[in-house]
C-alpha cells in the first residue's frame, strides 16, 4: 500500500493543468468511484475515493469547471474498498440539484438518458495529455502499485469491462502495453513489464515515485543476479565434489582388483588422485614427478579404469562403477 499511497498523493498534487486534460481526469474518476445514482427520482452524481485531499480535488473541479456545488460527506468503506488506508475511512463527493446535468457534460449519460457505461469517446480520441489525464483519473479512483519483483504489477479496478477497454486502449496510444482482465467477476486493467510500469508513471505524473520504482527493480534485479550466481557457484562445487568422490572410488576399486599387476606409470596417476581429493587434473599433473600435463593425468586415470573393468569383467566381479556410492554420479 505505501507505493500505491506515494503515487496517489503525487498525483493529487499536480495543478495547472489544461482545462481539456482537468475534464478528462474528473470525469474518468467520477466513472472509475461511483458513477451515476437516482435519489429522490433525481439523477445525483457520487464519486467515493480514499483520501480526503482527492475528494476535495474532485469537488474543487467540479466547481470550478462545471459550477455544481458538491457535497463531501466521510462515510464507511464498502467491502470493495476493504482493507483500504485510512483504516475504512473513505469520502463521498456527491452533486445531487444539478446531477443530471453534470452527467450529461461529462459524457455519464448519453442524449437518451442511457448511462454510458465505457468513457465518453470524445475522451478515449483526446491528444497524449487528456489520455495521460484519463490514466491518472483512473488511477485515482482505483489503483494500486505493487514492489518490484516477479509478480509486480500495476493495477486499476474497472466498473465495467468497455470502461477497462477504453482504458486499454488509452494506454495503447500512449504506447504503454495493458491488458484486461477480470478478477473474482471484477474487471480489472493490468500493466505488468517493469518498463511499462515505469512509463504509465511517468506518463500519469508521478516522476518521483516512476523513478523511486524504478531504483527498487534495479536493485532487486542486481540482488536476483547474485544470488543466481552464488547458487551456480555453490552447485558447481557440489558437482565437481560429487564427481571428486565418486574418481576417488572408482580408482580405489580399480587398484583392489588389479592387485599388482598395475603398470607402474598407472599406478602412480591413481595414487596421485587419493593422495589429492579434492585437487583438478591440471594441479594433480603439478604434483607428479616429474611434472605432467591434465590430459596426460587424465589419460593415465582412464586407462587405469578400463584396465580394471576389462579385468572384473573376465574374472565375473564387480567393476570400478559399484565402488560409485549409491546418488553419484560419474
Amino acid at each position: 500500500m505505501a507505493l500505491t499511497t506515494d503515487v496517489k498523493a503525487e498525483l493529487v498534487s499536480i495543478r495547472n493543468a489544461p482545462p481539456q486534460v482537468r475534464v478528462a481526469e474528473v470525469t474518468t474518476i467520477l466513472r472509475f468511484a461511483g458513477g451515476l445514482h437516482s435519489i429522490a427520482g433525481r439523477v445525483a452524481v457520487e464519486a467515493e475515493v480514499d483520501a480526503e485531499t482527492l475528494a476535495r480535488r474532485v469537488a474543487r473541479d467540479l466547481a470550478e469547471i462545471y459550477g455544481v456545488r458538491p457535497e463531501i460527506a466521510q462515510v464507511k468503506a464498502s467491502s470493495a474498498h476493504a482493507g483500504g488506508p485510512n483504516d475504512g475511512a473513505r469520502w463521498a463527493v456527491r452533486v445531487i440539484a444539478a446531477g443530471e446535468t453534470l452527467a450529461r457534460q461529462t459524457g455519464l449519460l448519453d442524449p437518451r438518458r442511457r448511462p454510458v457505461r465505457g468513457l465518453p469517446n470524445r475522451l478515449t480520441t483526446g491528444n497524449p495529455e487528456e489520455l495521460a489525464g484519463i490514466w491518472r483519473g483512473a488511477f485515482l479512483a482505483a489503483g494500486s502499485l505493487s514492489e518490484p519483483g516477479r509478480s509486480a504489477m500495476l493495477e486499476i479496478a474497472c466498473p465495467s469491462g468497455e470502461a477497462a477497454m477504453a482504458l486499454v486502449g488509452a494506454a495503447h496510444r500512449l504506447g504503454v502495453t495493458a491488458k484486461a482482465r477480470e478478477v473474482r467477476g471484477m474487471p480489472r486493467v493490468v500493466v505488468r513489464e517493469g518498463e511499462s510500469i515505469r512509463q504509465i508513471l511517468g506518463i500519469m505524473g508521478a516522476r518521483r515515485t516512476a523513478a523511486a520504482w524504478e531504483e527498487m527493480r534495479q536493485r532487486r534485479e542486481v540482488r536476483a543476479g547474485v544470488n543466481r550466481l552464488v547458487n551456480f557457484d555453490d552447485a558447481n562445487l557440489r558437482r565437481s565434489a560429487q564427481a571428486a568422490v565418486a574418481a576417488c572410488a572408482r580408482v580405489e576399486r580399480a587398484l583392489e582388483i588389479l592387485g599388482d599387476d598395475v603398470p607402474d606409470h598407472l599406478r602412480m596417476a591413481g595414487n596421485l588422485r587419493l593422495a589429492h581429493r579434492d585437487a583438478s587434473l591440471d594441479e594433480l599433473g603439478h604434483h607428479a614427478e616429474p611434472p605432467l600435463t591434465k590430459d596426460a593425468v587424465a589419460g593415465r586415470i582412464r586407462r587405469l579404469l578400463a584396465m580394471a573393468d576389462k579385468r572384473a569383467q573376465q574374472d565375473g566381479i564387480p567393476g570400478t562403477e559399484a565402488a560409485v556410492p549409491a546418488g553419484l554420479d560419474d
